[in-house]
């Protein structure tokens, strides 16, 4: 897991302070802005699948998703020439903004020789029914007035996320974080984040 810290920089062409110079913020803060995990599921299933998330503030843009990414096939069907430079098949689920699924595979080139190229099958929900949708607290908050608790998280679920993360906030604790800031404000975060994948032969996607 890497944490992080924002300093000064420029989010949307705006400069912006560090998270050390905000409001009521202590000049030596050691609260973390950024967080990147790489979990494990210790069943049948998912074994050996990693989890990667990643979060944090001031961002270059707001954006939400969840990508899986499918394993690369043990054996190239059309020839390792045809599919030189071929990506892994995604399925990008965006929460927010701009709701949508989109889905990136390979397809053959037509003609007579054998071409892989990626392509991607978009769906967003605004340029098909148009309008903005209503925000998520805005769902939640009309739902819990009408007594619906589908969106709701249970409490057994809620107590076993913070069963995770304390742990987790205990270990940070005992280890106070050195050299904050650690990235820029307006970055993808820290340079340990992007270390962290490249040591699994990885990368983060570029929203």
């Amino acid at each position: 897991m890497v944490r992080g810290q924002y300093g000064e920089g420029s989010v949307g062409g705006r400069r912006v302070p560090g998270y050390r110079q905000e409001p009521n913020v202590a000049p030596e803060s050691i609260t973390e802005t950024f967080a990147a995990f790489k979990f494990y599921v210790d069943n049948w299933r998912w074994a050996g699948v990693p989890f990667y998330l990643r979060s944090g503030k001031r961002m270059p843009r707001r954006v939400t998703e969840i990508a899986i990414q499918f394993k690369q096939a043990p054996l190239a069907f059309f020839g390792s020439e045809a599919t030189a430079g071929l990506g892994p098949n995604v399925l990008a689920l965006r929460i927010q903004p701009d709701e949508g699924i989109a889905l990136k595979f390979g397809t053959k080139v037509p003609g007579p020789t054998a071409q892989i190229r990626s392509v991607t099958m978009d769906f967003r929900y605004g340029a098909l029914f148009g309008g903005e949708p209503p925000e998520a607290y805005e769902r939640l908050q009309l739902d819990c007035m009408l007594g619906d608790s589908t969106l709701f998280a249970r409490s057994d679920e809620v107590e076993s996320a913070w069963e995770l993360i304390t742990k987790i906030l205990a270990g940070w604790s005992a280890r106070p974080p050195v050299g904050f800031p650690n990235y820029e404000a307006g970055t993808w975060g820290p340079e340990e984040a992007d270390t962290f994948m490249e040591k699994d032969g990885r990368a983060w996607r570029k929203p």
